[in-house]
């Protein structure tokens, strides 16, 4: 094969609308455009958003508090979810998301008190509530902060 042979697959490539190239084309006078309006015009913009005039939806409905788009996401997850795992396992971010406990295995993990554990477990993780830590060194293990 030669590169003057080359040809993109059939039916990938689709020729080009001619627009405005008189009646015959199908697509001559008003070019696709319709007739008047903002539409029709150069330049053709309208923002997205705009209601002709109207207040904005994004204006009219009340806003309240504040939202800090610089702030952490955190995933937080119970002592209770540990009791899956088995005796002496490491549990980090990776095992977590393999048990289905975490969807997201790349937020920081935040490890919450509520619930009992039994099992002695080496965690792995971000960061831990006092009582979750208690909580996991009561039980044999070990809370180690990454």
């Amino acid at each position: 094969m030669k590169m003057h042979e080359l040809a993109p697959a059939l039916g990938s490539t689709k020729e080009a609308k001619r627009i405005g190239r008189g009646h015959g084309s199908g697509n001559g006078k008003t070019a696709g455009k319709g007739h008047k309006g903002q539409k029709a015009r150069a330049g053709r913009g309208i923002r997205a958003g705009f209601e002709g005039g109207q207040m904005p939806l994004q204006r009219r409905v009340p806003k309240r508090g504040f939202n800090n788009i610089f702030a952490t996401e955190w995933t937080a997850i119970n002592v209770a979810a540990l009791e899956v795992f088995e005796d002496g396992t490491v549990v980090d971010a990776a095992a977590l998301a393999e048990k289905g406990i975490i969807k997201k295995a790349n937020l920081p993990i935040k490890v919450l008190g509520n619930g009992k554990l039994t099992k002695k477990l080496e965690v792995k993780l971000n960061a831990y509530s006092a009582s979750a830590s208690e909580k996991i060194t009561a039980a044999g293990g070990k809370a180690e902060v990454i």
